[in-house]
């Protein structure tokens, strides 16, 4: 497996692929909310390819200098169950530490809420709707009180 950081076009097309293929395929959710103006030519991606296959990607964003916002995590249906969803998390929090943040938060479909409370994050909202799938806001502390 290899594994990918940056903004580049083939980056971005792997990690629109996948999430084409787990979001609109799968869950149902509409191309046009699906993409979103978030998805900019400099927006960053971590991407695992096994051989030519994108099986794993999430979006790197942050929602201020001291909070990174994880976004569109998905894992190839064939590659689930394997690490990969924690790796990903795992990868970016510690870039985003190294860039000076102290918090995460994200939104999680109710389906993946045990996912990332494995993960040590919390739930921090009441259930809401986005994208038409019901999310909860998730929140967790990346450097020690």
């Amino acid at each position: 497996m290899k594994e990918y950081f940056g903004a580049s076009p083939k980056l971005q097309a792997a990690a629109f692929y996948l999430r084409y293929k787990i979001f609109v395929l799968e869950q149902n959710i509409l191309p046009e909310l699906e993409f979103d103006m978030l998805d900019t030519a400099k927006r960053q991606y971590v991407v695992f390819f096994e051989e030519n296959l994108p099986i794993a990607t999430v979006r790197y964003q942050k929602i201020d200098e001291r909070t990174l916002n994880p976004d569109r995590l998905c894992v190839h249906p064939d590659f689930r169950k394997q690490g990969f969803g924690k790796k990903l998390l795992a990868q970016i929090e510690e870039r985003a530490k190294k860039e000076g943040c102290h918090t995460s938060i994200l939104s999680a479909e109710l389906q993946a809420q045990r996912f990332y409370e494995k993960l040590d994050y919390r739930v921090s909202s009441a259930p809401f709707e986005e994208d038409g799938i019901i999310c909860v806001k998730m929140k967790k502390d990346l450097i020690a009180e």
